[in-house]
C-alpha cells in the first residue's frame, strides 16, 4: 500500500508545506505510515528505504496531533485511493488501577499492642444471632 506521485498530488493540499532543510518529503513520510499500518511493525522495523525511522515517527506525531493526518485520510476515502477503516481498541494496564491488597502486597497481621489494655483489647461487643420464630 504506497501512494504514487499522481494519488499523492490529490491529497498535498491537506499537507504542511515543507521548509526549510528536510530530508524526506511527505510522500515518503505518507508511505512510511501506511506500511507500519499495514504490516502493523515498530517503528524501529521500518525498512531502511524509507528513512530514518525516528525522523518519521515524529513527523507522524506531530501531524496526528494538528489534525493533518485526519485530513489526508478522509481525502484519501473521499478520493477512493485507499478504504482504511480505522478502529482504536485500547487496553493497558497502567490504567486500572487496583488495590493494594489485589496486587500481591504483603498484609499487615500482626496486631498492635496498646498502652491501654481496653483501648487495644477485645472487642467491646459480640455478634449473636438469634432466630426470632421457630420453623
Amino acid at each position: 500500500m504506497e501512494l504514487t506521485q499522481a494519488q499523492y498530488r490529490h491529497i498535498e493540499p491537506c499537507l504542511p508545506i515543507q521548509r526549510g532543510n528536510v530530508t524526506l518529503d511527505n510522500l515518503q513520510v505518507l508511505n512510511a505510515i501506511l506500511y507500519v499500518a499495514e504490516h502493523g511493525c515498530k517503528w524501529r522495523g521500518l525498512p531502511k528505504r524509507f528513512g530514518n525511522w525516528h525522523t518519521i515517527y515524529t513527523r507522524m506525531n506531530r501531524w496526528a496531533k494538528s489534525g493533518v493526518l485526519d485530513r489526508v485520510f478522509t481525502q484519501l476515502q473521499q478520493a477512493q485511493i485507499i478504504r482504511v477503516k480505522l478502529e482504536v481498541v485500547a487496553l493497558d494496564s497502567t490504567i486500572v488501577k487496583v488495590h493494594p491488597d489485589g496486587t500481591g502486597a504483603l498484609k499487615k497481621t500482626v496486631r498492635k499492642l496498646w498502652a491501654d489494655p481496653v483501648v487495644g483489647g477485645p472487642p467491646r461487643f459480640i455478634w449473636l444471632p438469634r432466630m426470632l420464630e421457630r420453623p
